[in-house]
């Protein structure tokens, strides 16, 4: 008999987390939210807002917030959600909470600097007891929060857990696709976010809509690249965690990473675009280490190479943009 799961612990008191939470309570699940911020915890639970990632946005009464990790023991299954580069901190402080056998579902999309793990890699360091799934896929925060229809990609490698997840998490207006392949969910999650800033990059300095289409598709070639050279499945990247991601984060200005670009292009400082936000922008932290995992992989990614030496400072908007356009024409396929 399949396992049930009814109690959810959500790491993370971000929109996404928050917005998870909400879909979770549709789906008739027992929830608790931890929040790093405590006065995000308190908001949710006396006001039902999330007044500093969500302002404006009622959410359920149902939803529990905490910022006591303590309070996630005992739970079936947990989300994680917080940011990639703060994803190993947060785990090992949960940790001594976890019990063994633990299904946690991996939401964040990014690499961490230092060890270049994707996040599956960074969970199963910190907590090799549990077992791992990734949510991704193109589900904005305030789409799911306001119960909007989303479609995504639930990777499992054991497929009997993996369908009771998805049953758990599953309601008429959140769909869970199934895979058994974490890597190539992962891989579209976190190339996706470098992509959009380069997207936003190029409607930002006015160079148009058909150079926007180009950077979406060749984008897409290099995020299959990456995948095929790390053992992806290719039918990965084409579904929801991978080119449904890629359109819906390079086509909308709302976007984090989208946004960030076209500030970019406007001739902002990444410093000055990241000094006025309060969420994280996880294209920014992921394209370094993207770059170096490329060359790793030795798999070309001009475009997110490019991204990576902008962000870093290594070349200028403009230079970037020339060297990319000077390249060797090539057959498509490659």
């Amino acid at each position: 008999m399949s396992e049930t799961f009814q109690k959810f612990g959500v790491i993370g008191g971000g929109a996404w987390g928050t917005a998870l939470a909400s879909a979770l309570v549709r789906a008739g699940r027992d929830v608790t939210l931890w929040t790093f911020e405590k006065e995000c915890s308190e908001a949710i639970n006396t006001r039902h807002e999330n007044t500093l990632y969500l302002p404006g946005v009622k959410l359920d009464p149902a939803i529990k917030a905490t910022s006591d990790l303590a309070d996630l023991a005992g739970m079936d299954a947990v989300l994680a959600v917080p940011p990639a580069q703060h994803m190993r901190g947060t785990l090992k402080a949960f940790a001594p909470y976890a019990k063994a056998g633990l299904p946690v579902i991996l939401c964040s999309k990014g690499i961490e600097h230092k060890s270049l793990s994707f996040m599956a890699g960074v969970l199963n360091g910190v907590l090799p007891q549990a077992r791992a799934a990734v949510l991704s896929g193109p589900s904005f925060a305030i789409d799911v929060v306001n119960g909007l229809p989303a479609a995504v990609t639930l990777a499992c490698e054991d497929d009997e857990l993996g369908e009771a997840l998805g049953d758990a998490i599953a309601s008429p207006g959140f769909r869970p696709y199934m895979t058994d392949d974490i890597i190539g969910s992962e891989i579209g999650g976190a190339v996706k976010n470098v992509l959009a800033i380069a997207c936003g990059l190029v409607l930002g300095k006015g160079l148009g809509r058909s150079a926007h289409a180009a950077i979406i598709a060749r984008g897409f070639r290099e995020m299959t690249r990456l995948g095929v050279a790390m053992g992806a499945q290719p039918e990965t990247l084409t579904g929801m965690s991978g080119l449904g991601d890629l359109v819906l984060t390079c086509s909308s200005e709302t976007s984090r990473n989208m946004s960030c670009g076209l500030a970019l292009g406007r001739g902002q400082s990444l410093e000055e675009i990241m000094n006025a936000r309060s969420a994280v922008t996880e294209g920014v932290a992921t394209a370094p280490a993207l770059k170096q995992l490329a060359s790793e992989q030795g798999v070309e990614m001009p475009i997110c190479e490019a991204m990576a030496d902008i962000l870093s400072g290594e070349i200028g908007v403009d230079a970037a943009i020339l060297r990319l356009l000077s390249r060797e024409r090539r057959l498509e396929s490659e």
